[in-house]
């Protein structure tokens, strides 16, 4: 059978060894991915100009680290992040990534009654109320949340040849602390290069629709895109038992509110009669969510680890306006140890700020090169910000302000009355600025192969 998709170089990868996948393709393949690759490297000096000094500059202003805490001059942005409080045994870290989840589908946040477990559990820790993903695609969310990299008009990091090895994750920081690190998904893990960038960059482990497959027939449901979120739970959640009292770092991918929205009958009431919609789907996906952290506060491993729950971008992304604002807005909670509980964290919040906000708990320093920020320590009186890309247009976000880019034209700046209003102001030359400093950091980061740990 013919298939739809791009040349994928994870269709290569049969072994946790990166060159050992390498040899399994062949020049033509090899030069084709390449190709492929370079075509949606996209120039980011579209929206101007800016001298690289200045543009590393003009992102370290938006930065909690310090100068003095800047250790590599090669890597311009690697610094040491210190824990909020230090751990003689650090915590374990899982990150719950759910697809398609925009905060219009959460309760708690105003939207659609359709996610009862979230709303309850997001009360059993901090719940983020003003956050906003920094695409309209998984890759692009997986890019923010796991390697909390910039976004740009260039296709995510996941999918472009330069990044598959050597370049900074979170399961590169952990597993150099000793963490075990694993992708659990009960799809196909090389659906979206995702299993070619993960294997190349630190994640030891890879748990897809195949090893559910060679468990037998005791999951629930397995539809187009996979298994099940409640198998995806039940899978995780014994994985986690497995690992004792070694620590572990996960990411956990789920699929069922995903088109054509497949879910196993019995499990929810119906918000919508007709079962396959995105409503069904999504109250789908939060009793799973339920049902993981049911199962989780049983076991052992529930109280050493930080988890997180967080959407990778809303679905149906479109408006009236260049961004439509209001679609990137994405719910999020963080549980566990250490987490204030019942809190609500409102401030304005980008995904980027995520990684680093979620290495402040685990209780050990950390070398990285993340230009978000550790909201837990954000000064009160810095503003914040958000950085959106939808398709070829960036939006930059400071508080009510949006500065707008859009190819080879000047850049437009708005008053946000609220994500669906915007009105029109003078352009802000210096915010601007700062608007392309970022874009431009985050082409310079991907060509010049400086977003990595030393080696």
């Amino acid at each position: 059978m013919t298939s739809k998709r791009p040349i994928n170089a994870s269709n290569a990868v049969f072994s946790t060894d990166q060159l050992t996948n390498t040899l399994g393709l062949n020049s033509f393949y090899t030069v084709a991915f390449a190709a492929y690759s370079i075509k949606n490297e996209a120039n980011t000096k579209m929206y101007g100009k800016m001298d690289e000094a200045e543009a590393i500059a003009r992102v370290k202003k938006y930065m909690i680290a310090g100068l003095k805490d800047f250790t590599d001059p090669e890597i311009p942005f690697l610094h040491v992040q210190q824990p909020d409080s230090a751990r003689q045994k650090p915590y374990n870290l899982v990150i719950f990534l759910q697809e398609s989840l925009g905060a219009e589908y959460v309760g708690i946040l105003g939207g659609k009654p359709l996610t009862p477990e979230f709303d309850k559990l997001s009360k059993e820790g901090t719940l983020f109320t003003n956050l906003y993903c920094t695409g309209t695609r998984s890759v692009r969310g997986i890019e923010a949340v796991v390697t909390g990299f910039l976004p740009s008009p260039s296709e995510s990091v996941v999918r472009l040849g330069n990044s598959q090895q050597g370049f900074f994750t979170l399961a590169d920081a952990l597993k150099q602390k000793g963490y075990d690190t694993s992708f659990i998904y009960g799809g196909m893990a090389n659906f979206d290069n995702m299993a070619s960038f993960f294997n190349g960059n630190g994640f030891s482990d890879i748990v897809d629709q195949t090893d559910f497959e060679s468990d037998g027939n005791k999951y629930a449901f397995k539809g187009t895109w996979g298994y099940s979120d409640e198998d995806l739970v039940t899978k995780a959640n014994q994985y986690f038992k497995s690992k004792g009292d070694k620590p572990f770092f996960s990411l956990m991918f789920s699929t069922s509110n995903h088109e054509p929205f497949e879910y196993p009958a019995g499990r929810i009431k119906p918000y919508d009669k007709k079962p396959a919609t995105v409503n069904n789907a999504m109250k789908y996906a939060d009793f799973s969510i339920g049902k993981f952290f049911e199962m989780a506060k049983k076991e052992a491993y529930f109280k050493n680890t930080i988890f997180i729950v967080i959407a990778d971008h809303n679905t149906r992304t479109y408006g009236k306006n260049l961004v439509p604002i209001n679609k990137f807005h994405i719910p999020a909670f963080i549980m566990g140890p250490g987490v204030a509980k019942g809190a609500v964290y409102d401030r304005l919040a980008s995904q980027i700020d995520i990684p680093p906000t979620l290495l402040g708990y685990l209780g050990l320093p950390f070398e990285t090169p993340m230009v978000g920020r550790n909201l837990t320590k954000l000064d009160p009186k810095v503003q914040g910000r958000s950085i959106m890309q939808f398709n070829d247009i960036n939006a930059f976000r400071v508080e009510n302000q949006v500065v707008i880019m859009q190819p080879n034209l000047k850049p437009l700046q708005f008053e946000i009355k609220n994500d669906t209003t915007l009105i029109p102001v003078k352009l802000n030359e210096d915010l601007a600025k700062d608007a392309l400093a970022h874009v431009i950091t985050a082409g310079n980061l991907y060509k010049e192969s400086k977003y990595k740990l030393r080696r």
